[in-house]
């Protein structure tokens, strides 16, 4: 059956504008981290895509990496975009990144010209598409001068490859030279995508305000921390979970005794709300309006229907935030 978008998909979802600039967010975006690879059937990536854009949510976010194996997210996602969603195509925000390994050799790691050039070529070749919405240095280079990154950024966007430039993992001083070497060339920095959660607050020191100073969007990724911040772990640790399987994105070790209490006791919060844990982790990261848009994984349909549904109540009481920050202020 071809697919059809349902026709009421503007009507719930909230959209932000992402700094200074004319594009709106939608709240929610989906990742293409995991689960659109190779190792997943394209029909649920097609489901899970399908959803997500009947929900409202407009904004795809990749990496040349993604997978696994790397890559084949941008492809698997190329072919669903070709066969269903061309006739939406300027309804999306697609994004891309370039920072880490993708080929052997020198030239196809960090951000060099010639990486982030090639990269962003061969993304587009695996989408199918002639340029990305936004394109997004992904990590900082230790050896690179950042000036070269960043002229690369600005010459792709030149080029007509990409509408706006992304900065993602980069610290608050890194940040802010980057982003006044974008401004000085004449292609603003869109937007940062850091990693913020209930458990990871380091941008809340300098760089969420760095990025409000300077107009530029944030979109957090791992909102839920792993999983940690959902109800899966409420009673323990189950042995088909992400952390019982061995995980480098959750172990066992991180889920202490002490982080098991917390999350017990923000799930009462969230229960006093009418949520679930993962929808008041959700709102929580978007509460004050310093970030754009929460960047959520899936591996069910569900799961991207409890992340809006978490619109429906987005805003907390002075108590209820009290009674969070003492939660999190507990030491390990």
């Amino acid at each position: 059956m071809v697919y059809q978008a349902d026709p009421h998909r503007y009507q719930t979802m909230d959209y932000r504008r992402c700094g200074d600039s004319g594009i709106k967010l939608p709240a929610i975006s989906l990742g293409l981290w995991h689960n659109f690879g190779d190792e997943t059937l394209v029909e649920t990536s097609r489901q899970l895509l399908h959803r997500a854009f009947d929900l409202g949510i407009t904004h795809f976010d990749l990496a040349n990496n993604y997978g696994p194996p790397p890559g084949s997210a941008e492809r698997n996602f190329g072919r669903i975009l070709q066969e269903d969603f061309l006739p939406w195509r300027d309804e999306l925000i697609i994004s891309t990144k370039a920072g880490y390994t993708m080929w052997e050799g020198p030239y196809g790691d960090w951000g060099s010209r010639k990486y982030l050039v090639s990269s962003l070529d061969q993304s587009l070749k695996r989408m199918g598409l002639d340029y990305v919405d936004i394109f997004y240095h992904h990590r900082p280079d230790p050896e690179t001068p950042l000036k070269e990154t960043m002229r690369a950024l600005d010459h792709i966007v030149r080029q007509g490859k990409a509408l706006y430039i992304g900065l993602s993992n980069y610290p608050a001083e890194q940040a802010r030279q980057a982003i006044e070497i974008l401004e000085d060339l004449g292609t603003p920095c869109l937007i940062h995508q850091p990693k913020y959660s209930m458990f990871e607050r380091w941008v809340e020191a300098d760089l969420l305000d760095l990025l409000q100073e300077k107009g530029v969007g944030s979109i957090a990724f791992s909102p839920l921390a792993g999983g940690m911040l959902t109800d899966r772990y409420l009673d323990g640790i189950p042995a088909d979970s992400r952390a019982a399987s061995g995980s480098r994105f959750l172990n066992a070790d991180q889920l202490t005794d002490s982080k098991l209490e917390r999350v017990r006791q923000l799930n009462d919060i969230a229960l006093s709300r009418g949520q679930k844990l993962s929808q008041m982790a959700l709102a929580w990261v978007l509460r004050d309006n310093k970030i754009t848009s929460v960047l959520i994984g899936a591996s069910k349909t569900s799961q991207i229907e409890d992340a809006v549904g978490m619109l429906m109540n987005s805003q907390f009481t002075v108590q209820e935030c009290e009674a969070i920050e003492a939660i999190l202020q507990q030491g390990e």
